[in-house]
C-alpha cells in the first residue's frame, strides 16, 4: 500500500536554494548570507540551513570555505551527484581495461592457436546473439573478451583481468543501464573488427581496434 511521504525541510530547503541561484539572485562566485539571514527568508532553523547547503555542496552548486563562508560553484545541478559517481568509476574501469585488454589484443593476434581463434569466434557470435538483456548481453561480452586475454598466453594478464571482472561487469552494467541501449550493430561490428585483426595475426591492428573501442564507451 502507498503512504503519503514528507519532504525533509532540509530538502526543501535546498529546493528554495537552488531556484534562488538559477534566478541569479547570487552570481557564480559570490557569497550566499550567513545561517541566520538565510533561516527567516527559508523559513527554517539554522541547522536546516546548514543541512540544506551541505546538500547543494554534495551536487556542486556551493562551495564552502573555512573561515570565509559560503560560496555560488554553479549555477545549477548539471546531472545527478551519483549519476556523476558512477560515470567516473566507469571510466576508471575503462582505462583499466584499455591497459589490459589492448595489449591481450595484440599478443593474441601474435601467439593464439587455431582452436583459440576458434573459441574468440563462437564468443564473438555468442555475444551477437545475447542483444535483449543487459546483464546476459555483459556476461557474453566478458567471456569474449577474455577469450583474447587467454590467447594472449600472459597468465598475468588473464589473473589481472579475472580479477578485474567483478567490478568491471557491474561498471559495463552501470553504463549500458546510464545509456539505455546496447547491443548495436554498429558495437557488434567494432568486434568483428578486432576478431578479424586477430585471425589476421596483426597485432597493431588489433590492438589499435581494441584501444579504438574502449575509448568509445567512456562517459562524458
Amino acid at each position: 500500500m502507498a503512504q503519503v511521504t514528507r519532504i525533509p525541510l532540509a530538502e526543501q530547503a535546498a529546493d528554495l536554494l537552488l531556484e534562488r541561484i538559477r534566478a541569479g539572485e547570487w552570481a557564480l562566485g559570490s557569497k550566499l548570507p550567513g545561517e541566520n539571514a538565510l533561516g527567516p527568508q527559508l523559513g527554517v532553523g539554522r541547522s536546516t540551513v546548514r543541512e540544506a547547503i551541505r546538500r547543494l555542496a554534495g551536487q556542486g552548486v556551493l562551495a564552502t570555505r573555512q573561515g570565509a563562508g559560503v560560496f555560488v560553484a554553479a549555477l545549477d545541478v548539471v546531472e545527478d551527484w551519483s549519476t556523476a559517481l558512477r560515470k567516473a568509476d566507469i571510466n576508471s574501469v575503462i582505462e583499466a581495461r584499455i591497459a589490459i585488454e589492448v595489449e591481450a589484443a595484440a599478443l593474441a593476434a601474435e601467439r593464439r592457436s587455431p582452436a583459440e581463434l576458434r573459441t574468440i569466434s563462437h564468443a564473438a557470435a555468442r555475444r551477437d546473439a545475447q542483444r535483449t538483456d543487459i546483464e546476459t548481453h555483459v556476461d557474453a561480452d566478458i567471456t569474449f573478451h577474455r577469450s583474447i586475454v587467454a590467447a594472449a598466453h600472459n597468465p598475468i594478464l588473464i589473473d589481472l583481468f579475472d580479477t578485474f571482472t567483478p567490478r568491471s561487469r557491474q561498471a559495463m552494467i552501470d553504463l549500458l543501464s546510464l545509456r539505455g541501449e546496447f547491443g548495436s550493430d554498429i558495437d557488434q561490428h567494432a568486434h568483428a573488427r578486432i576478431l578479424d585483426a586477430i585471425a589476421g595475426r596483426d597485432a597493431q591492428a588489433a590492438a589499435a581496434l581494441a584501444r579504438e573501442h574502449l575509448l568509445t564507451l567512456k562517459m562524458k
